[in-house]
């Protein structure tokens, strides 16, 4: 009893601590993040909206995105992540992510005053200077395409703007950072894909995949590449995040880097419990398809418990010291936001959700970033990268 009476009074204390953090946010901070464009590229809200069957379009009790806190937040470019974990196989991973791309339909049906589907540069400024949140659509995962170019040519014409390469597994043609290197980084097929990818003007998203495929991607690339959601291997040694060299070379490429909000990747405190977490996720092999195999993945979605994150040891502060070395590597044109939110297990202290924003904008302000470099990081940069991969 006595220690659910401390968790309990050490969770009171956090929700105090926030709250507080939150007030103090200034009023030039709150008054910048009203008018930034608002991109964030990556968050895996469609999970939520396909197995919980949850409305975003009102503010909801849990989890990190909604409609109204994207507002609040000042993000109305939200990337939403089209997600099949790397059991669903074959014809399975395409299914799971039509699926998806129909739960985003249904959002998109029901609140069409509030959400529109951009699938260009055009689309995100007119749709935002309409005053609604402009839906960037994403693949998470190569082993979506089923090794199938027509695939991948489907995806596109449904309105997908990019693909991140692998996942947690290395797939048939490119190797995972957390996986086990079977190809050496990229093999021919998987450069056929980015050259395809290329000439489609699908955006190439190397977040998840090994140091020799993230090598290979920007080599066979003609086009600017992204890390969706990455962060300093610096600040914490989780395989996915992304060493100064990778920074250069990506800024090299004319790409951009969206910072991971996860308290693993931000604070080495933190990046035992997503180690693990994706370990046991890589053991799981479950012999089963169609509704089975959906049963079985919302199971394992409920145990994540990505809906409702903990606050871990990271802070705001760590957010913005993870992009203030990105910008010092890499410079002010190459980062930009990538959440994560609803697909991570732990939040930083005073980020935990997109109606935080302002107090990372207020960080970056006292660490010196004028209005216009802030517009960079919460927008500019992967509007930029938008129009040169997709088009105008």
């Amino acid at each position: 009893m006595l220690s659910r009476y401390r968790l309990l009074l050490v969770f009171a204390l956090l929700l105090s601590l926030s709250s507080f953090l939150s007030a103090q946010v200034s009023e030039e901070a709150k008054r910048i993040q009203s008018h930034v464009l608002g991109v964030d590229s990556h968050n895996d809200t469609m999970q939520r909206v396909l197995i919980e069957g949850v409305d975003i379009g009102k503010r909801l009790p849990d989890g990190m995105v909604d409609l109204p806190r994207l507002r609040e937040g000042g993000m109305h470019v939200p990337f939403f992540a089209l997600w099949a974990p790397m059991y669903y196989h074959g014809a399975e991973a395409v299914r799971r992510t039509l699926d998806l791309r129909d739960a985003m339909q249904s959002v998109l049906d029901k609140y069409p005053d509030q959400i529109e589907l951009a699938t260009s540069g055009r689309d995100i400024e007119r749709i935002v200077g309409q005053k609604k949140i402009a839906a960037v659509l994403t693949i998470e995962g190569g082993h979506q395409i089923d090794n199938d170019l027509r695939v991948l040519r489907m995806y596109r014409r449904m309105g997908i703007l990019s693909m991140t390469l692998t996942h947690f597994r290395s797939n048939d043609w490119a190797d995972s950072s957390t996986g086990k290197p079977e190809h050496n980084g990229l093999t021919d097929f998987g450069k056929q894909v980015v050259r395809e990818m290329n000439s489609l003007g699908m955006i190439v998203d190397i977040s998840h995949v090994s140091d020799k495929t993230f090598y290979d991607a920007i080599e066979v690339s003609t086009k600017p590449v992204i890390a969706s959601h990455s962060s300093c291997f610096v600040n914490s040694d989780v395989p996915r995040n992304m060493k100064d060299d990778m920074f250069r070379a990506l800024a090299k490429n004319g790409g951009v880097v969206g910072v991971n909000f996860s308290a693993s990747f931000l604070n080495q405190k933190d990046a035992g419990e997503l180690k693990q977490m994706i370990a046991k996720h890589n053991a799981i092999e479950p012999n089963l398809a169609g509704v089975e195999l959906d049963q079985f993945a919302a199971k394992e979605y409920e145990e994540m418990g990505a809906a409702h994150a903990k606050t871990g040891a990271a802070t705001v502060e760590d957010a913005a010291e993870c992009i203030d070395h990105i910008v010092k590597v890499a410079g002010i044109d190459h980062v930009g936001i990538g959440s994560d939110f609803d697909g991570i297990q732990s939040v930083p202290l005073g980020l935990e959700d997109f109606s935080k924003m302002p107090a990372l904008t207020d960080a970056l302000l006292r660490r010196g970033y004028k209005e216009e470099d802030i517009k960079k990081i919460m927008g500019g940069n992967f509007l930029r990268v938008v129009k040169e991969v997709v088009g105008y």
